[in-house]
């Protein structure tokens, strides 16, 4: 059974650049800038991802899990709704997943525990 922590939430930025600047002005984050697309606040035990776009418009909590094979397969018998596979991305792989509530879900394995 692979062991799934909560860790990071991902939300959406329509304007990047004023999203930024509101977490920076109201928080004190110091944003590292992945692309032009992406920006993350990690110096805390949950960081907080900024992905360009505005779907969906709700927070994505995101789970690491140190098995992301077994990690789908647990979602999957448990009634998770799989809607988009492992995939890669820059810090690593992770699927996405509706719970039976509506809420979507990420789970990750980072670049670093794949190697």
């Amino acid at each position: 059974m692979s062991r799934i922590t909560p860790n990071y939430i991902e939300m959406k930025a329509a304007d990047m650049t004023a999203s930024k600047a509101f977490y920076e002005k109201a928080f004190g984050f110091n944003f590292t800038d992945y692309g032009p697309d992406y920006a993350g606040e990690e110096s805390g035990p949950v960081q907080i991802g900024l992905a360009a776009g505005d779907e969906p418009a709700a927070p994505l909590p995101t789970f690491e899990a140190d098995d992301l094979e077994a990690a789908l397969a647990q979602v999957t018998a448990a009634g998770g709704l799989i809607v988009k596979e492992i995939f890669d991305y820059p810090g690593g792989r992770r699927f996405e997943c509706i719970d039976p509530a509506g809420n979507r879900l990420a789970i990750y394995k980072t670049a670093a525990m794949t190697e």
